[in-house]
């Protein structure tokens, strides 16, 4: 067993978020702003193809004992970051789409996860991604994977903070200046 136990976390997160995509679409009617700017796309384009080169590039030999201490971090740091991205959907309840829409009614969360980050479903997407590239155990993998996809969710929250700033104005604009992008104290 080595490289197949990172397969197994991976095809877990494909799923949970296949369950995302299939439940929390939004629904035409009850939305006020619908404003992906193909995002979601650009997500679900970026996050297989750089898994899928970052296994091709994965430590494929036997392990060692160091191999399996490294994909014991690496997934530790997935765990940490599902849990991090289903708190903050949790939490958003019916108000967390898997595209970037204002509904009717929609109110700023600014408690709970999102008292200090203001994206921290993103913040958990890339902790799943970081942990699954630390655990295939090859510094490629980590490269081909991590860049890629904080590029595209970058491209994703300056379309959520667009369209949240013109929904709400200078109640994001102060809640913006108290809390942090995405990764608590440095973004």
């Amino acid at each position: 067993m080595n490289i197949q136990l990172v397969m197994y976390f991976s095809i877990l997160f494909f799923l949970s978020e296949s369950a995302l995509m299939i439940t929390r679409h939004s629904k035409k009617k009850g939305v006020k702003i619908r404003n992906d700017r193909k995002s979601l796309a650009l997500l679900w384009v970026t996050i297989p193809v750089s898994l899928t080169i970052g296994f091709f590039t994965a430590y494929h030999q036997k392990w060692n004992m160091l191999n399996y201490s490294i994909a014991l971090l690496g997934l530790c740091i997935f765990l940490i970051g599902i849990t991090v991205r289903w708190i903050s959907i949790i939490q958003l309840n019916k108000a967390f789409t898997v595209d970037v829409v204002i509904a009717e009614n929609h109110k700023l969360k600014t408690d709970g996860i999102y008292k200090n980050i203001r994206h921290p479903s993103y913040f958990g997407l890339l902790l799943i991604c970081f942990g699954l590239s630390i655990a295939m155990n090859n510094i490629i993998s980590i490269v081909v994977i991590t860049i890629p996809v904080l590029l595209a969710i970058t491209y994703r929250i300056k379309i959520e903070e667009n369209t949240l700033m013109n929904e709400f104005g200078e109640t994001y604009e102060s809640y913006m200046t108290k809390t942090h992008k995405i990764i608590p104290k440095l973004y």
